[in-house]
């Protein structure tokens, strides 16, 4: 007799190759409690607590009559002791045994160093998964230990075959295995690890740095705790590229980490991204970046925009493009826009790149700075700090002399920054968004419709990543319209769920804008939500103030650091508006704010003033 149970998933039964229904839950139950302990003797009571979580005192009368109706169907298999009963199995005949030999044959390969062998015997063990552990069988009783700990195996198994999946360099691979057990287990900070590297190994660091950002806050709201060590040790390794999180697989493959040479005995780092091969337009905008790069006496430049504006495409073309004036390296730093990442912890960025012992780097900021100014006069360095959101991270970098240079990319302007050239990124305007996407492959389909192709761009507000995110929805449906597409686009409620394609997302750029410049004011958030819940009525600023129970200058402030980080701007009136995408998003805002409903809200208009804000041309006066 060839027997075979399956408990991963709804219970199974299969005897000599047909399907057998043991019965009601009850009895499945006492065969799903033997079979877990095949081929070991187990005792009534056992049995009894392990059927009901208040065994009844005709538990073991109970107990014997399932017996008598499983032997019918098992056979001789199923052996009466002593006050016990035992099921015997053979190997192959039960797919939890087959699913923990399999994941212990895979981390067995895994730890050898063999990720290939390690793969197969992982995914086989995963394949025994039907679904939950012991579906559809009693719960409340002592086997609910027993199927919450083969759900967790289960998990663990899935991230073993994660890192071999990764050490073998498929990392794009991993993205949607990792994204759909952290959805169903958000705290599994192994997981969270495990995207972060895979995001930081497809080049995208700020994808990596928003994963741990979202780890973060999952594990406070939920547990009320920071994250573990290990991840806040990732979490810097991303920060300052450490080459530890690099992967080189063939001469083929991109290394997001550091090329090291050595040039006159010196280290010489070569930390540039790969630059994105489809890129349209912002021909000024280069020429400026690249003009400031040559500047006489300081070579630095701010490349500032909204969120998804291209800035870091743009900065890392021209970065590639003017490598050859750099021989003694680029330098690439990554601060994912966060605020706490401090000017301090730069510095000693820098310095561990350049070549510098991390015990010979000084504690003190002031000779930090002064060890790059020194390093930075006597080398031609390349320095591209990215996601920048404030000056005091980068003010010791800006170079004292010609030789080397300073690129910033920030969503703020940094206008405390003295001696830099500034270049701030429009909307790319709509005959380069259309050629954007004609060079990203969707060129038939969009001759075929022009107008449907015009309004397609106009609805992505002049913004690259939302471009590429809607040619990457054409490709993957070869066989659907613009005018079809376009139709899922109109809906404002749902346009920042549609721009969203695997690791990119328009509303997460937005989010990383809006959260850095909401961490200097509070209430920041209020009035944005307020313009999220109709930018185009008017109100009185006094009103909107009492209503909010602050002052109109913190009004006109909050104000002023929404237009500096690109989330409102300046309509041909002076009015302040929010643009199309970040409309949207501040209206997801305002939907979910409990704050009370407002009638008119106001619209902003910027007046000259003498104070020296209105002198850096921005000072907003509501009215």
């Amino acid at each position: 007799m060839q027997v075979r149970i399956g408990l991963l998933g709804t219970m199974e039964l299969w005897v000599d190759g047909q399907q057998l229904t043991p019965g009601a839950a009850k009895r499945r139950t006492v065969l799903a409690a033997l079979a877990l302990e095949a081929n070991r003797p187990v005792s009534l009571p056992r049995l009894a607590s392990e059927v009901w979580s208040d065994p009844p005192s005709s538990a073991v009368a109970n107990l014997r009559s399932h017996a008598a109706a499983l032997r019918q169907a098992v056979g001789d298999r199923l052996l009466a002791r002593p006050q016990a009963y035992e099921l015997r199995l053979a190997p192959g005949e039960l797919d939890v045994a087959d699913f923990q030999r399999l994941a212990e044959k895979g981390r067995s390969n895994l730890s050898a160093g063999n990720p290939a062998g390690a793969i197969q015997a992982l995914s086989a063990a995963l394949d025994q998964w039907r679904g939950p552990a012991g579906d559809g069988l009693s719960r409340g009783t002592l086997l609910e230990n027993r199927w919450a700990s083969l759900d967790d195996h289960r998990l663990q198994v899935v991230e073993d075959l994660v890192d071999a999946q990764l050490a073998t360099g498929a990392h794009g691979d991993v993205l949607p295995r990792l994204r759909q057990v952290l959805a169903a287990h958000p705290l599994r900070e192994r997981a969270w690890g495990q995207l972060i590297v895979a995001l930081y190994r497809r080049n995208d660091a700020p994808a990596a740095l928003t994963a741990y950002r979202d780890a973060r806050s999952v594990l406070r709201d939920q547990l009320g705790i920071e994250p573990g060590e290990d991840l806040q040790r990732l979490h810097r390794a991303v920060l300052e590229r450490s080459p530890e999180l690099s992967y080189e697989a063939s001469a083929a493959t991109v290394t997001v980490g550091q090329d090291v040479r050595q040039r006159d005995g010196q280290k010489v780092p070569r930390e540039l991204p790969a630059a994105l091969g489809a890129f349209v337009g912002r021909t000024r905008e280069q020429a400026e970046v690249k003009a400031a790069l040559s500047g006489s006496i300081s070579a630095a430049t701010i490349v500032s925009g909204a969120a998804g504006s291209g800035k870091t495409a743009l900065t890392v073309r021209v970065a590639h493009a003017v490598a050859a004036d750099f021989p003694d390296g680029q330098v690439y730093v990554d601060l994912g826009y966060q605020p706490s990442f401090t000017g301090d912890e730069v510095l000693a960025r820098v310095l561990r790149a350049v070549g510098v012992d991390g015990t010979a780097i000084p504690q003190r900021t002031s000779e930090r700075a002064g060890r790059v100014r020194s390093l930075l006069a006597e080398r031609r360095i390349l320095l591209v700090v990215d996601g920048a959101t404030h000056a005091a991270q980068v003010r010791a970098l800006v170079p004292a002399g010609p030789g080397s240079a300073l690129i910033v990319v920030t969503q703020r302007h940094l206008r405390s920054l003295d001696d830099v050239r500034r270049v701030d990124l429009d909307p790319l305007p709509a005959e380069d968004g259309l050629a954007l996407l004609h060079t990203l492959g969707c060129e038939e389909r969009l001759v075929s419709a022009p107008v449907a192709a015009d309004e397609l761009v106009r609805l992505c507000g002049g913004s690259p990543l939302a471009l590429r995110i809607v040619a990457s929805r054409l490709a993957a449906r070869p066989t659907a319209t613009v005018a079809g597409l376009l139709a899922e686009l109109r809906d404002p409620r749902r346009r920042l769920d549609w721009l969203a394609d695997d690791d990119l997302s328009v509303r997460q750029r937005i989010d990383l804008s809006y959260a850095a410049v909401r961490a200097d004011d509070d209430l920041v958030g209020r009035v944005f939500a307020l313009l999220g819940g109709d930018p185009e009525a008017a109100m009185p600023p006094e009103d909107t103030a009492t209503r909010l129970g602050v002052s109109a200058e913190r009004v006109w402030r909050a104000l002023e650091m929404l237009l500096d980080a690109h989330l409102v701007r300046l309509d041909a009136s002076g009015g302040y508006r929010l643009p199309p995408l970040v409309r949207d998003y501040a209206a997801e805002l305002a939907e979910l704010s409990e704050m009370p409903a407002l009638h008119p809200l106001p619209t902003w208009r910027a007046e000259p003033a003498a104070d020296p804000m209105a002198a850096a041309g921005r000072r907003g006066v509501p009215r």
